[in-house]
């Protein structure tokens, strides 16, 4: 692949933004009113499913729908890569409005939940009898995080990509820094590094978050903190923004540092400025060992507090399984779910993809496989510890408020962070409090 996972999966988080647009303008109601609901929670039979067009996605789909339809012989899945389109929300979108959509979509954005649930386009996987049992027993405490305003359950979470804080070991040596204990364990420390860094000549960027307004590009520099900081706080609670408050600014106020006295770069850098050496940190996840191993020697560490911790949180950048209402053998549907979600397929996800599957139990359950790749490790523990992006009204457009305000105050310093974040929070109050 000649280019990088990581820039590859930037673009496709570009391409979600799309999402909001395309959702919104598609809200009639998607499949479930045009059928005998009760009926297809139990039919049974051939059943569509999409999955990513990641390549060690695909492997693991394709082996999985093969052990399946082996098993299965009157039961049988076709599967398929989902459509190109400008992005696979977009062509979710789409396909509900049409009363088309697959049975399951292994790519379903927990961000596009709120909008595909309101199009009626999912079914909540909780009106299967054994659902809540098995959701709770596989996930554990985290399923909270994915249950709607209605107390059902639309998503499956299914695996994440816990942030953390990786370092380019070589420059740290070069600024005549520790690189094998590297001083980021509050924010402080990671300010005092920036600055180091930066001061010594060895790389002009300490840290090169991307500046622009996309309404996701705050899940890759203040959410992560945030959550960190905050004891795993969502950016919405009990229909509450909660972002403008000690926690939230302290964060902002540690970003605005870094552009006040450029440590990082206020221009969008068309590339990966991490791999290629432009700068000396980066966020991201365990999707990034493999893109990273040729091209940096690297550490990585947990997001810093602004008190040293040991059992902080950070974003999980996660993406579930969707059980679509276009589907007619929902039955099946719901035990293709499950069997993709087993153990066992769970440990072959995990072995192909080094993503984390969100199971309770996942430290313990593949021991032998984290003992082999200790790289991998340090994100199960995290795993354990994730944020998701909040299940409301108007998801998208909650986030793009949000990041209209922080571009205008943290990065470009056109109004203070106190009058940017209470202003947004109110907006965004409203926004989720809209059916």
């Amino acid at each position: 692949m000649k280019r990088s996972k990581i820039t590859a999966r930037r673009l496709t988080m570009t391409a979600v933004a799309v999402a909001g647009t395309i959702v919104l303008a598609a809200c009639s109601s998607g499949g479930s009113d045009s059928k005998d609901a009760s009926g297809a929670l139990t039919a049974t039979g051939p059943i569509k499913v999409w999955y990513s067009n990641n390549e060690f996605e695909v492997q693991w789909a394709e082996k999985m729908v093969a052990d399946w339809n082996a098993a299965n012989p009157d039961e049988q899945v076709t599967g398929q890569q989902i459509p190109a389109g400008k992005s696979s929300e977009e062509v979710i979108g789409a396909a509900i409005t049409a009363g088309n959509a697959p049975c399951l979509v292994f790519n379903t954005a927990p961000v596009a939940v709120p909008q595909f649930q309101k199009q009626g386009g999912l079914v909540a996987l909780d009106s299967f009898p054994d659902g809540a049992d098995y959701l709770a027993e596989r996930t554990g405490d985290l399923a909270g995080q994915y249950q709607s305003s209605d107390g059902k359950t639309y998503q499956m979470p299914w695996k994440s990509n816990p942030v953390v804080l990786f370092y380019n070991k070589d420059i740290f040596t070069a600024a005549g820094l520790d690189a094998e204990n590297p001083q980021l364990a509050t924010q402080a420390e990671f300010l005092d590094t920036a600055r180091a860094l930066v001061e010594s000549g060895a790389v002009q960027n300490a840290i090169w978050p991307s500046p622009a307004s996309d309404f996701f590009q705050s899940w890759f520099d203040f959410y992560p903190f945030y959550a960190a900081n905050s004891n795993g706080a969502s950016l919405v609670e009990d229909g509450k923004a909660t972002f403008d408050s000690e926690a939230g600014k302290q964060v902002a106020t540690m970003f605005e540092t870094l552009y006040q006295e450029n440590l990082a770069s206020k221009e969008v850098y068309q590339g990966d400025s991490f791999a290629e050496g432009k700068s000396a940190m980066s966020l991201a996840g365990p999707w990034a060992i493999n893109a990273y191993k040729d091209a940096v020697n690297w550490g990585a560490v947990a997001i810093p507090g602004a008190e040293a911790q040991d059992d902080g949180y950070t974003f999980s950048d996660a993406k579930n399984i969707g059980l679509y209402s276009a589907c007619e053998n929902q039955g099946t549907a719901w035990e293709v779910l499950k069997f993709a979600t087993s153990e066992e397929q769970d440990g072959s996800l995990l072995a192909l993809t080094g993503q984390m599957p969100m199971r309770e139990d996942l430290t313990s359950t593949y021991a032998d496989y984290f003992a082999a790749n200790p790289a991998y490790g340090q994100f199960a523990d995290q795993a354990a510890r994730t944020v998701e992006v909040p299940n409301v009204s108007n998801s998208v457009e909650v986030w793009q408020t949000f990041r209209t305000a922080y571009a205008a105050s943290v990065v470009f310093e056109n109004e203070s962070i106190d009058e940017a974040f209470q202003d947004a929070a109110e907006k965004i109050d409203q926004l989720v409090a809209q059916n």
